[in-house]
């Protein structure tokens, strides 16, 4: 059974529809004790890091979802949603996140080192470049392009990379991974083929069924 973690900053329509394409019935909550009788949560987001933050402490579902992931238990984060599993943020302040991956979120810069500018957000096709070629949740997946849009990128520790993706001069952490927590940056219910069989691998992992 598959959670949907609903904190009221989700793109909850899209990655419903993209699972029940799968041949799965998710399920949308914002209680703790309901979430709990899942086997997979799915922790989407679209917004700033400090409301998101905000939002799932108001409903004690920080404190839920740390020991959910520390019990080993499996858990896929979607763009915002990959951003709060890491240390802190500097959106808006600097505001600690669930510190369950190692790694700070910082915003693009939008100027290279040879004073050249580049577009924030990051918004568009990119392709994604492997970096643990037998992660399981990239396995018989193509190396192509995927749908990004944020503003701010992780500066995430090399051990959890699993993916990433080049933007101006930015190695934009595009799949990470450890132990039962998973992650994208970018949409995948909105990335095509590529973002699907992702999305396929994650449900099927040992259990999440």
């Amino acid at each position: 059974m598959i959670g949907i973690i609903d904190y009221g900053m989700g793109n909850l329509h899209s990655v419903t529809k993209a699972l029940e394409r799968l041949g799965h019935t998710p399920f949308l909550s914002e209680k703790p004790e309901e979430l709990s009788r899942a086997s997979l949560l799915i922790l989407p987001g679209v917004g700033s890091f400090k409301d998101g933050m905000a939002e799932l402490e108001a409903r004690g579902l920080d404190v839920f979802i740390k020991q959910w992931a520390n019990d080993g238990k499996p858990l896929f984060g979607i763009c915002l949603g990959m951003q709060l599993l890491f240390e802190e943020s500097e959106e808006n302040g600097v505001t600690k996140g669930l510190e369950l991956l190692p790694g700070k979120v910082r915003r693009f810069t939008g100027v290279t080192a040879l004073g050249e500018t580049y577009k924030v957000p990051h918004m568009g096709w990119n392709r994604l470049r492997f970096h643990q070629e037998n992660h399981p949740i990239i396995q018989n997946v193509e190396k192509g392009h995927v749908y990004f849009v944020h503003s701010y990128v992780v500066d995430a520790d090399p051990d959890v990379l699993v993916a990433t993706a080049e933007y101006g001069e930015t190695h934009v952490p595009a799949v990470v991974g450890k132990n039962t927590v998973w992650a994208t940056q970018f949409h995948p219910e909105k990335s095509s083929s590529v973002g699907m069989s992702i999305l396929k691998n994650v449900v099927e992992q040992k259990g999440a069924e």
